[in-house]
């Protein structure tokens, strides 16, 4: 996939729009649904896609073929995602996040076969407090969360899209997890 990608950048740097258009099809839903789990507002999310897109367009000329493209394409978005949470003043109420959060959708929810409505009822209860709990989470563990376990990338990639060595996002994912221990030991 690393070389599909850095051929595609390199024919839309090039000017094909067409090489392009297929990077935006192959990013477009997967930072959507990154930004979505970071920011909780689908407008923003939205919006965040937009404008990684545009700066990845813009900046073109600056990949480094030696890097993954998709590394490369999530800092951008996790950055952007970052300056939006940054410039929000903080809401620690976990009553008014739930009121945007729509509760179930298709990612959120893993498939099975035995499912019965109160078994769907009892996961996406569970599901919705887990969300509400990492929603609460300070910016700078939310996103290595949102990043390991949402999104499954390695703490490795985590490390190179948040440009930190992976020592420190260990330690924010091991601070992040015992956060929501203890939010969680009382309620699940």
């Amino acid at each position: 996939m690393n070389v599909l990608e850095n051929r595609l950048a390199r024919l839309a740097l090039k000017g094909d729009q067409q090489a392009f258009a297929e990077l935006v099809d192959l990013y477009q839903d997967k930072l959507y649904h990154m930004a979505y789990r970071m920011l909780n507002n689908r407008q923003e999310a939205e919006d965040v896609v937009q404008d990684t897109f545009l700066r990845v367009y813009k900046n073109l000329d600056r990949f480094d073929e030696a890097l993954k493209f998709s590394t490369w394409i999530y800092r951008i978005a996790t950055n952007l995602c970052i300056d939006r949470l940054r410039k929000r003043k903080p809401t620690y109420s976990l009553d008014a996040e739930s009121q945007e959060y729509d509760g179930l959708d298709g990612y959120s929810m893993i498939p099975s076969d035995n499912r019965t409505p109160e078994s769907e009822l009892i996961l996406s209860d569970t599901q919705r407090i887990i969300h509400q709990a990492m929603e609460s989470l300070p910016p700078k563990y939310k996103t290595v969360m949102m990043l390991r376990y949402i999104q499954d990338l390695s703490l490795q990639e985590v490390g190179d899209i948040l440009d930190m060595p992976v020592t420190t996002i260990k330690t924010r994912v091991h601070r992040g997890r015992e956060f929501l221990r203890k939010k969680l030991e009382h309620r699940l």
